[in-house]
Order: C-alpha cells, then sequence, then structure tokens
C-alpha cells in the first residue's frame, strides 16, 4: 500500500534575500514523498507566512492524509481534500512524480504536453540601495532581471539598474509595496527605463484601485491571485497573473489555471517561491506557456539538490527523470 512520509529541509541562500516585506538567508521547504509499489514521488512546497502558512502547520497538514492515501486516495481524490496552498502542492507534485515512475510515462506527456523545451527564465535582484542594486545588476550578466522593490527610493533603484544594465530586459516586483497615491509616478519611473512588467503594485486588498488608473506598463496579479476562483473578478485590474504552484496547489490545478487565464484574456507569468530544483520541475511544464518566466530560485541558494535542474545562464531545461516527472 502506498506509504507518505514528510521531511522538512532547509537550503542556506547566498548571501540575504530581501523584499519589501523582509529578509532571509535560507529557504525552508517541506518535502512530500510516496512509496508504492517500489517507486517513489516527492513534491516540495515553501509555507508562506503572507498566506498564514508555517512549516509546522504544513508538514502537520500533509502528514494527517498519510492514512488516506494507504487507503486509495489519490491525486484526483486530493483536489478536494485540501484548500490552495503549500500543503497541497507538495502532495499533489508528488503524486505526479509517483505517477510518473510507476508508469514510465513522463509527467509532461501524461498531461497532454508535447515535448518541454528549454526556457529563458528571469533573475531576481534583492531589495537594496540603488548602488547595490546597480552592483548586482553589473555582476549578474542577465538577459531578463526581476527587480524587488517597494520601498523609498524605488525610482532611483530603476535609474541605477538602467544604467548598470543597459541591455537587459526588466520586470518589477513590488510585493504589495506601493500605495495608490504614489503609484502614477512610480508606473512613469517603469515606464521611462523600459519596464516590461510590474508584479502586485498595490496591496491585495486595495487593488481596486488598478481598474480606475492607467497601465503605461502591464500590471501582473501574484498575492491577488491564487487558483482559478476569482480570475475573472481580476479583469480591468491587471494584465498578467503570476500562476506559482504553491499558491495553486499543486500543478494540476496551475495547468487549469493557466487555461483558464488565458481563456480570460491575462497574459501569463510562472513564478516561484525560494526553493529548490525539486519545486522549480513541474513548474516548468507550466512555464511552456508563459511569456514571463521567473524560475530562478535555485540560482539564488548557495547549494541546491542532487541531481538538480540544468542552468546555463539564463535557461533552465527540463528536468532529469531522477530529480522529478
Amino acid at each position: 500500500m502506498p506509504a507518505l512520509s514528510v521531511t522538512v529541509e532547509r537550503f542556506p541562500i547566498n548571501g540575504t534575500f530581501t523584499i519589501a516585506r523582509g529578509s532571509k538567508t535560507e529557504a525552508v521547504v517541506v518535502v512530500a514523498r510516496i512509496e508504492d509499489r517500489g517507486a517513489a514521488g516527492r513534491g516540495e512546497c515553501v509555507p508562506y507566512a503572507r498566506y498564514g502558512e508555517t512549516v509546522e502547520d504544513v508538514a502537520a497538514a500533509i502528514s494527517a492524509l498519510g492514512p488516506d492515501i494507504a487507503a486509495g486516495l489519490d491525486r484526483a481524490g486530493l483536489q478536494g481534500r485540501l484548500p490552495a496552498g503549500a500543503a497541497r502542492n507538495a502532495l499533489d507534485c508528488a503524486f505526479w512524480d509517483l505517477e510518473a515512475k510507476r508508469s514510465g510515462v513522463r509527467a509532461a506527456i501524461a498531461a497532454g504536453l508535447p515535448a518541454l523545451r528549454p526556457l529563458e527564465t528571469a533573475f531576481t535582484l534583492s531589495l537594496d540601495s540603488p548602488e547595490a542594486m546597480a552592483q548586482a545588476a553589473a555582476r549578474a550578466g542577465r538577459p531578463l532581471l526581476k527587480l524587488k522593490l517597494g520601498a523609498p527610493g524605488d525610482p532611483e533603484r530603476l535609474a541605477a539598474v538602467r544604467a548598470a544594465a543597459p541591455g537587459a530586459r526588466l520586470i518589477v516586483d513590488a510585493n504589495e509595496g506601493w500605495d495608490e497615491a504614489a503609484l502614477p509616478g512610480l508606473l512613469a519611473a517603469c515606464a521611462a527605463v523600459g519596464v516590461e512588467l510590474v508584479e502586485q503594485p498595490l496591496p491585495a486588498a486595495d487593488d481596486g484601485a488598478l481598474a480606475r488608473l492607467p497601465h503605461p506598463v502591464p500590471i501582473c496579479a501574484d498575492e491577488s491571485t491564487h487558483a482559478r476562483a476569482g480570475l475573472a473578478e481580476l479583469r480591468g485590474r491587471y494584465d498578467a497573473v503570476n500562476i506559482k504552484l504553491d499558491k495553486t496547489g499543486g500543478l494540476t490545478e496551475a495547468l487549469a489555471m493557466a487555461e483558464e487565464a488565458e481563456r480570460l484574456g491575462f497574459e501569463l507569468m510562472v513564478g516561484c517561491m525560494l526553493a529548490s530544483s525539486l519545486a522549480m520541475a513541474p513548474a516548468l511544464l507550466v512555464a511552456q506557456r508563459a511569456r514571463v518566466v521567473d524560475l530562478d530560485g535555485p540560482l539564488l541558494l548557495a547549494r541546491d539538490r542532487v541531481p538538480g535542474l540544468r542552468y546555463e545562464g539564463a535557461t533552465v531545461y527540463p528536468p532529469p527523470p531522477e530529480l522529478w516527472g
């Protein structure tokens, strides 16, 4: 019979990762492993305090389903047993991996997708002083940079990064750090340096203002959207949606959400929490249809798991079956 195990793992970050809500020096992940008939599937999630999640609660929620999994709970049944969030993500991705390992059929094929292709990912620059972010941009030498903003001095940060990386494409993530009064000026500053997309400029609770303001730069929903429910209500406020498996509760919902978002006319971005290659691997399936891919989590760590995803510069390659799927 299937057996579930749950572990908490820690990966040191290469330096300090800072956004508008705070800083961290390690990535703490929860891994679900399901073994059955000589095969094992794994899924990794990141509990996120912004959504009321803790490592302990997420690990407990996963563990609590051990008897149900032993009794035959499968991926389809899981969707109604846990809400969208980190715990369901780990289990959902573990089921996908287990199905691939037992059948010998890659997860992408099982999902009805063509063969996965390498993708260009953004590279994230932590929130820092204009000078420090400019230096980081120059060192990175990446074609697509994601700037963490959301603090006083953001126009200066934008100008400094653009001067240091004149050929790079830029996207911005304010992590709910701006307000309605300042937004027109900040969007104008983004447009002036050629920013292509701005993620979640306003707090999710206050994003109705986005329907009243012009969008000189396309605006992408992150904290304002988790799964398919409520997507239609975002029309007029957002031009794109950021799909993250830790928000959707796994690959199953993420694939469905991507299809529904496109039907509603949204551009797609696929993003990640700060985690290892095991968390990025299933997201690559959804990312195949995205305009913007932000799956650089392992690049920000001091070490990744082995085997991990292969990154060559800004290019991330499909996962080897030993890693996932």
